[in-house]
């Protein structure tokens, strides 16, 4: 049986779409959603990983956090490299589609457990309000404490 499919629109801070592509339906809950989508662009090597054509993402986003989860898994094995994290504004979530707003600051979680905040240069630079970057701030440090208690999906790190 196929799953239901989904519209992803990632859009930048001001509400503008950047990108968006197709997921399909793992599971639901009140205030998330949990997709899994595969790597569109082509092989992509930046300092943390390669992100490579194909790539299978579980991605899980939230009506009531500031990020999303994206599980990362190879293409060819299948193996886990990690989890990119993006901080957002909550997601709007339809009977079919997922719209959110990337505040540019994101964090790369390896299997390991070892975490690396990214682009706070792009996230500076954002022309956003005080409180919006608090809320930004506020959700990434949440996040570091949910990787921290080995909080489900990071609850296998180390296993």
């Amino acid at each position: 049986m196929s799953r239901p499919m989904f519209t992803i629109y990632k859009c930048l801070h001001d509400g503008s779409e950047k990108v968006h592509y197709s997921g399909a339906l793992l599971a639901r809950g009140d205030h998330w959603i949990q997709l899994e989508a595969r790597f569109q662009e082509p092989d992509y090597r930046a300092h943390y990983t390669t992100l490579r054509h194909h790539d299978r993402f579980i991605e899980l986003f939230y009506t009531d956090r500031g990020y999303n989860i994206f599980e990362n898994h190879d293409v060819d094995d299948d193996h886990l490299k990690g989890w990119y994290c993006n901080i957002t504004r909550p997601a709007v979530i339809s009977a079919d589609s997922v719209h959110w707003e990337d505040l540019a600051l994101d964090l790369w979680v390896a299997a390991n457990g070892d975490m690396l905040t990214l682009d706070e240069d792009e996230f500076e630079a954002l022309p956003i309000d005080a409180e919006t970057r608090q809320y930004a701030l506020d959700a990434l440090a949440a996040l570091r404490q949910r990787v921290e208690r080995r909080e489900s999906p990071f609850d296998v790190i180390g296993k």
